[in-house]
């Protein structure tokens, strides 16, 4: 939907007052409220109002020029700030997409394609500009197919109006991103004119807009055919055993979805059976056949891994399209996507954080907004205070759709070693599930525990220069202290002293020089290691002849946890045992990264020797402990 469009001699007369017809618009066709204090609210009157009113103005393309402010992609919740739309010297008709900035102050970022900038006083980073309006070139020419059909040229920049010092913005690692859409300051408003009057020499004659408004959501034929070239070859994304007998029923349930039907799978697996792996697999069947399929997940580390596995050497913003978090499904229109793939889908909450509002559920949301909706859960992964998909929310939700959900467990295992042996012990040991067997080892899988953090953290570091695939996490047990003064670091244990890895690239596990930081479980949960050196803080600590949990020893700054004082006070007995439940998954999710091997290390002697004394005595031929 598209908030305000307008010929250019209309769109001039109305920059007066254009923050209210924004306002108006976004509120009666896009279905979101923004007040009148709002910061958004202004920025449509400094940004469009005053900064392209002028460039517009001092332009010299035709008054039947169009003009559209603030579209907002069907189905996604990001909005396309100014578009113009025309034609060129050819008659071929071309939009041109300005990214509007109000920055000012501008620093490095820590991600790839990311700045630092200042939004209401906070230090915030974000999405360079210039990457920002290429992004939306690719999603209009690969889910619009007005684009396609019209024959329309695309082009975008960015205009980052109160910036008056290019340095950071124009840093020679964003030399790619500005390549593809250039990128004007303060003083180079003359520059963006010319820059648009090269696009648009002509008026619209097609009523383009219009047809980009009404057009369905489709999946490009550039895009479902690029795709598969991808994900051919790389065995990061191999499937085996009864995981391609899932991913063939996927696709399955997809072919026999009638017209009007919707349908939900739900997918049980604990650790390692290759839950992320079907569902990459999925969307990228799914994209080759022309099905507008997303990959949608909570948890930003996988999803930011698989983006960058799986977009190699290709265009990583074509990928990143593809992927995103749940505030999108925030008020989504019914049925915007033909199927969604839920990853870690017990990472769903009843919030949407980007709005800072209670919703009622996104399980519903989600099955909502999608023809046919794959939900991958494992329960014993709900980690943090907010998660709510469970097995049952799921289910409770579906049948609320008058849906009876397909479901599917996956039995097979392929981290650890494939020990089935080792699983159970680590869920039997954290209390999560009875014994299963009795278990003399751990097959092949190397398991040990340290009484000195720095002979682990060498074990690993040595692992780790055979394929980067070796690293260290702990319970989040120690504050953040690096994020105000990077200088300090935030483990201290025994001479071991080390940083979280907290506001590293979200591929922290991918990059060469993240074995120097320590993981923690909002880093780690969805991906996997060969080696996983894990610490235990005291918020598991064994007294009294049991392993027991402390959740007032979890860091402060840790939001796993947050609000259990509040409800502890309400309820005592249900909030211990749901605090207790998450120390104990966050553990299990941490001692089952590793798919060769965990080495174990509890910062309390009495917690080291009890596990130590649990441990099978013979594995793989050699004794330890």
């Amino acid at each position: 939907m598209i908030a305000y469009k307008a010929k250019k001699s209309d769109f001039l007369n109305d920059a007066p007052t254009i923050e209210d017809k924004i306002r108006n618009g976004v509120r009666n066709k896009i279905g979101i409220d923004i007040k009148v204090d709002s910061s958004e609210y202004n920025s449509w009157k400094n940004s469009i109002g005053n900064a392209m009113f002028h460039v517009i103005n001092n332009s010299k393309i035709p008054d039947d020029a169009e003009i559209a402010i603030e579209y907002q992609l069907s189905g996604q919740k990001m909005r396309i700030d100014f578009l113009v739309c025309g034609e060129n010297k050819n008659k071929k008709t071309n939009i041109v997409i300005i990214e509007l900035k109000q920055w000012s102050q501008i620093e490095m970022g820590l991600l790839r394609d990311h700045i630092f900038t200042f939004l209401g006083g906070k230090k915030v980073e974000r999405q360079h500009p210039s990457y920002q309006a290429n992004s939306y070139v690719i999603s209009l020419r690969n889910f619009n197919p007005a684009i396609t059909t019209n024959e329309v040229e695309l082009s975008s920049c960015a205009y980052l109006h109160n910036c008056q010092d290019p340095y950071v913005i124009r840093d020679k690692s964003f030399s790619k991103l500005i390549d593809k859409s250039p990128l004007f300051i303060k003083s180079e408003g003359n520059n963006l004119i010319k820059f648009i009057e090269e696009k648009i020499m002509y008026g619209d004659s097609n009523n383009l807009f219009t047809k980009i408004e009404e057009s369905p959501i489709e999946i490009s034929k550039s895009l479902s055919q690029n795709i598969g070239s991808m994900l051919k070859d790389n065995l990061d994304f191999a499937l085996i055993d009864d995981q391609k007998t899932t991913l063939e029923e996927i696709i399955f349930h997809r072919k026999t979805l009638k017209d009007g039907e919707k349908k939900v799978l739900l997918i049980e697996g604990g650790p390692g059976t290759g839950k992320s792996l079907i569902a990459i697999n999925a969307l990228v069947e799914f994209v080759k056949s022309g099905v507008d399929a997303r990959y949608i997940t909570n948890n930003a580390s996988p999803r930011k891994v698989y983006q960058a596995l799986l977009a190699n050497n290709h265009d990583h913003a074509e990928i990143d399209a593809l992927f995103s978090g749940t505030d999108q499904f925030k008020d989504c229109e019914s049925e915007s996507y033909d199927v969604v793939l839920v990853d870690e889908a017990h990472r769903l909450t009843s919030n949407w954080g980007f709005y800072k509002t209670k919703g009622e559920s996104q399980a519903k949301a989600i099955i909502a907004a999608s023809k046919m909706t794959v939900f991958f859960v494992d329960d014993l992964q709900k980690v943090t205070w907010n998660d709510l998909g469970t097995v049952a929310e799921i289910e409770k939700w579906s049948q609320k759709f008058k849906i009876n959900p397909h479901k599917r467990i996956l039995n097979m295992q392929f981290r650890c070693a494939g020990s089935d042996s080792y699983i159970n012990w680590v869920n039997h040991i954290l209390g999560l599930a009875p014994l299963e067997e009795n278990i003399n080892n751990f097959d092949s899988f190397d398991f040990r525990i340290f009484d000195d953090p720095n002979e682990m953290k060498e074990e690993i570091f040595g692992k780790n220069k055979e394929k980067n695939r070796a690293r260290l996490v702990a319970g989040y047990c120690w504050e953040w202290v690096s994020k105000k003064n990077p200088k300090i670091n935030d483990i201290e244990i025994k001479g071991l002293s080390m940083k979280w890895n907290l506001s590293s690239d979200p591929t922290w596990i991918l990059s060469p020089d993240s074995v120097n930081q320590i993981g923690c479980i909002h880093t780690s949960q969805g991906l996997e290691t060969d080696y996983v050196g894990v610490i235990i803080g005291p918020d598991l600590l064994y007294r009294d002849g049991e392993l027991k949990t402390f959740p007032e020893n979890r860091a402060k700054s840790d939001q796993s946890l947050k609000g259990w004082k509040k409800e502890l006070a309400i309820d005592p007995e249900a909030t211990l045992i749901k605090t207790d439940q998450l120390i104990r998954n966050t553990y299990r999710a941490l001692m089952t990264r590793g798919l060769k091997g965990c080495y174990l290390y509890s910062v309390d002697d009495e917690t080291n020797d009890y596990l130590r004394s649990q441990i099978p005595i013979l594995i793989s031929g050699k004794f330890h402990g």
